[in-house]
């Protein structure tokens, strides 16, 4: 177990539905952007299905929820926002949502992403992982890797300008607990307010004793107050990353 000091200089959360940053790692996004990262989240979703009432529609609803999201990524400081538009409550791990990825993998060119977890199906024996949330995580993990950094995996982004692009870490959303955490004490107030600007979700619900009850309990055994936890994958060693990064540094005529 560990507790997570890394900034990256660039990070892409992907995930299914608006809010799902907001619950899962909002107070990690704010703690990077307040350390110098810039971040982008994708939406697979606009969550169309997620607003429970009799006579709302699906288009109704995505342009709520688009505008909650794009109003608590503000929050934190995000303003690079993807809608991929694909149906609530219906979303399948395809080759066409991995392509779809992989282009703004390539586009937006992170060093981290986060994104959910695809093996999680039961949580804490009171709640069942979203099949939305699964087959995000499947797509977003097969195209970061190999997908996004293989030059003969979908060739034809190249038309685009879009060349491939290794992610150097990878950092699974625990939700409820965490090999590694990042301390959100001092975030964790932004982290209630931007999801406190999915109104639609939230009704008359305060989401801050619950959040910082599963974060006090995150943090915990790592000696932290409040945390995220992740399960986090380092693809590209910190002395291969050093040595890419000199190689991209520009040097100036003459």
């Amino acid at each position: 177990m560990s507790i997570d000091t890394f900034v990256p200089r660039r990070a892409l959360v992907i995930v299914a539905h608006p809010d799902d940053v907001e619950f899962g790692c909002a107070g990690t996004v704010a703690t990077w952007i307040q350390g110098g990262a810039e971040v982008g989240y994708v939406l697979v979703t606009s969550g169309d299905a997620g607003i429970d009432k009799p006579d709302m529609t699906r288009a109704t609803a995505a342009t709520i929820r688009e505008a909650e999201q794009r109003a608590a990524a503000a929050v934190v400081g995000v303003r690079d926002i993807v809608f991929l538009r694909e149906p609530d409550g219906l979303v399948e791990s395809t080759l066409a949502l991995r392509k779809r990825l992989v282009r703004e993998i390539r586009r937006f060119r992170p060093e981290a992403v986060i994104t959910m977890d695809p093996t999680r199906m039961f949580v804490r024996g009171e709640y069942i992982n979203h099949p939305d949330h699964r087959a995000v995580a499947t797509a977003a993990v097969d195209a970061i890797f190999p997908a996004a950094g293989q030059p003969q995996v979908f060739e034809e982004l190249a038309v685009e300008g879009l060349t491939p692009h290794k992610v150097r870490k990878v950092y699974v959303i625990g939700f409820v607990e965490g090999e590694t955490v990042v301390d959100i004490t001092d975030t964790f107030d932004l982290k209630i307010a931007a999801l406190k600007a999915h109104t639609s979700q939230m009704g008359d619900w305060d989401p801050e004793p619950r959040l910082r009850e599963w974060a006090a309990d995150i943090g915990k055994p790592h000696g932290v107050a409040l945390a995220e936890g992740y399960r986090v994958m380092t693809l590209i060693s910190d002395q291969d990353w050093a040595k890419r990064v000199a190689s991209e540094i520009e040097v100036p005529p003459g």
